[in-house]
This record gives C-alpha cells, sequence and structure tokens, in this order.
C-alpha cells in the first residue's frame, strides 16, 4: 500500500529498521476460508477518501482488531470486505461501489488507536479497533488471548508455532511485485520474544516486550507490505495473541515483527469498547 512505502522510507531514515508490515509471502497457502473472521480494510479520511489497506480480525461481531498504524490519523473509518478473494470483486477506484471504495457487502466503522500509540513509534502500541455500524454475521470469531500467555509459550519451531493470515503482497523486490488482495495463510514460529535487537543498538534499550519477532522463508511463508494488522494466532487455534506489525527489510524477507496483545493495557483497551 502507498501509506506503508511512505512509512518506510521515513523509518529507514530514522531507524533502519521497522516497517510497517502485513500480509503472506512466498511459501503461504491460499486461507480456504479457515478464518473467515480475517478481513481486509480500506482506511478512510473525513471526507471518505481512501487511504490505505490493512488486515484485522473480527473477535465479536462489531469489533475488528487490527494494527494501530492502521488507524491512526488522517483515518477517520474503515470499510471492510470479508471475502476470501477480493480482487475477484474488481477493483475500480472511480466506483463508489467497487474496491476501494466500497460495495454491497461490506461494512462501515469508526477508528480507535491504542491511547498510547504514537505515530513516530508506531511499534510500541501498534494496536487499534474498528467499531462496526453495524453487526456482521460470520461462521466464527476470533478471540483474545489470556493476559501473558506469549511468555509461557517459548519460542522456536516445536514450542512456539503461530499462523499467520493477512491479504496483500505474496512477493515483493525490486523487480518483482505481487498484490493480489487474497486472503493467505502462513505456518511460523517465535523467533524472539523479548524484543526487537535491533531497536536497541539505535535507543539504547529494548522497546518493552511488546513486540515478538516471528519466522519468514520461501518454505514456509513470512509477513511483507501492504496488509499489517492481520492475527497472529496461536498454533492452530483462532486465538490472537499479536498483529502484524512490521519488518526489518524492505525485501520482506526473513523475520517480521507482530505486537503481541496479551497485555493488561491492550485487553483492557479492546474491552473497552466491546458491547
Amino acid at each position: 500500500m502507498r501509506r506503508s512505502v511512505i512509512l518506510a522510507i521515513a523509518l529507514l531514515t530514522a531507524l533502519s529498521l521497522a516497517i510497517p508490515v502485513g500480509a503472506i509471502t512466498k511459501g503461504g497457502a491460499p486461507d480456504n476460508n479457515e478464518h473467515p473472521y480475517v478481513g481486509l480494510m480500506v482506511a478512510k479520511d473525513a471526507d471518505g477518501n481512501p487511504l490505505w489497506r490493512c488486515s484485522g480480525s473480527m473477535i465479536t461481531p462489531t469489533v475488528y482488531v487490527t494494527a494501530g498504524h492502521c488507524v491512526e490519523a488522517p483515518a477517520a473509518s474503515a470499510t471492510i470486505w470479508f471475502e476470501e478473494d477480493v480482487e475477484s470483486l474488481g477493483v475500480d477506484a472511480n466506483d463508489p461501489n467497487s474496491y476501494p471504495n466500497g460495495g454491497p457487502t461490506t461494512h462501515d466503522g469508526s477508528v480507535h488507536p491504542h491511547p498510547n500509540y504514537d505515530p513516530n513509534a508506531f511499534f510500541l502500541f501498534d494496536l487499534g479497533v474498528v467499531v462496526l455500524d453495524e453487526p456482521v454475521t460470520l461462521s466464527h470469531y476470533a478471540s483474545l488471548p489470556d493476559e501473558g500467555v506469549v511468555d509461557s509459550i517459548g519460542h522456536g519451531r516445536k514450542t512456539a508455532t503461530v499462523e499467520a493470515v493477512g491479504y496483500g503482497l505474496q512477493n515483493a523486490n525490486k523487480n518483482h511485485t505481487v498484490a493480489l488482495r487474497q486472503r493467505m495463510k502462513a505456518d511460523l514460529f517465535i523467533v524472539n520474544r523479548t524484543g526487537v535487537a535491533g531497536l536497541k543498538q539505535i535507543f539504547g534499550f529494548f522497546p518493552g516486550s511488546g513486540s515478538f519477532l516471528v519466522s519468514g522463508d520461501a518454505a514456509n511463508g513470512g509477513t511483507c507490505f501492504g496488509d499489517s494488522g492481520g492475527p497472529m494466532l496461536l498454533g492452530d487455534s483462532d486465538v490472537i495473541i499479536g498483529v502484524n506489525s512490521f519488518g526489518l527489510n524492505a525485501n520482506c524477507a526473513g523475520v517480521g515483527g507482530a505486537y503481541r496483545i496479551d497485555q493488561t493495557d491492550d485487553l483492557d483497551f479492546i474491552s473497552s469498547l466491546m458491547s
């Protein structure tokens, strides 16, 4: 998405790291309707103009959990699609009933970033919520984690597997970019849950334990530009332990980063918007 590219340039200049991302790269697989609660959102400004796209998860018929940088200003609202293949619906920026504007099956809502979210350090509290104007009925929904569960699951492919789900780029390099707006999934594992080590060299401290790193490779897939906010699910469950947040390079290669939502302030923030 254009916004991610702009943010990537700014952040690379300031941090040399931490690029907002999401989606599933080569090595992942079509979702096959395993996660119908994961939807593709387009953020809109106060005049209803499309800004950027992200992924996220419905945890109730009205509450959609995504990344904080997906709902930051100037976003004033969001429109969400739940079709697995949004691309097949057609893309026409001049048609009010087509992606990225809307359509007969879309759902609109208000946007809410985490109260401590700061766009200049988005990765510290990278959590956001969209509250739908009207409820959406799905076969099932995602669920919130127990507090602190990430601390108990260790790391490594055998003990800390997660499933990433999202729409968008399947490949990104200077010669080839694929963005099909299809819901994809990938089985990954937690590499590091103590923070983002690279940022310590810049700031002199870890930015808390609010983030964890996940694997990414050509065999199993990984995360990439275009659809931040998609869930990191615990094992093969529907429990969200984090949202896709950032990458460490512009080629979507290697590890990716997720913002964990099993912390007290995050759970309280989400719960405050559940009716």
